[in-house]
């Protein structure tokens, strides 16, 4: 099987002794290993469903923390974007996404009950730029209802990146992909390099 079938880059395997492949290895720009075939990347509709179980999470944080208050205060509940209740909605909005995904190895309670994670291709842990960018900024863009068509070209991509992901060198996987593959070997190909 050809190595762009199997969504990585054509390398030519190191040549020399083990210490001399780990020093070449280690001296290399950033090497990626996040690459898999397309069938391992994370569908539109399950990553939709796992949105969805966020959105549930995030409706009853928000009536939590910032309804409860409201409430007892007295104070007008309006979802519009410029008022108090709001901005802090926003806030828990983006908080859930940016500190769940950094904190919880790329998954939210939503991709954490569907087994499906954030992976990003030129690291091997989220960094903090990272996931601001994609669950920050991002989020905050295509939270806006036209710009939310964004979300749909991961229907198109081959590795099934939406417009955040595309900016961030990111995509979600599906973890039990990766269990089975890492049981048979069939991942380990980046050992032999």
């Amino acid at each position: 099987m050809a190595n762009e079938e199997l969504g990585r880059p054509a390398v030519s395997p190191l040549v020399g002794n083990q210490e001399e492949n780990a020093t070449l290895k280690s001296n290399s720009p950033k090497t990626n290993e996040h690459r898999y075939p397309n069938y391992f990347y994370a569908g539109f509709w399950i990553r939709f469903f796992a949105y969805l179980v966020d959105n549930l999470c995030i409706t009853a944080l928000t009536t939590i923390i910032i309804g409860g208050p409201f409430n007892l205060l007295g104070l007008e509940r309006t979802s519009q974007l410029f008022s108090v209740y709001g901005i802090l909605s926003l806030v828990v909005y983006l908080a859930y996404f940016v500190l769940l995904t950094k904190l919880n190895n790329g998954q939210t309670l939503g991709k954490m009950i569907f087994g499906i994670q954030v992976i990003c291709f030129s690291e091997e842990k989220l960094s903090w730029s990272t996931v601001l960018v994609r669950e920050g900024a991002c989020r905050f863009i295509l939270k806006n209802t036209l710009f939310s068509l964004g979300y749909l070209v991961a229907i198109f991509t081959p590795n099934k990146q939406h417009l955040g992901d595309l900016f961030t060198e990111t995509s979600v996987v599906t973890l039990n992909m990766l269990k089975a593959a890492e049981h048979e070997g069939a991942l380990n190909y980046h050992e032999q390099y």
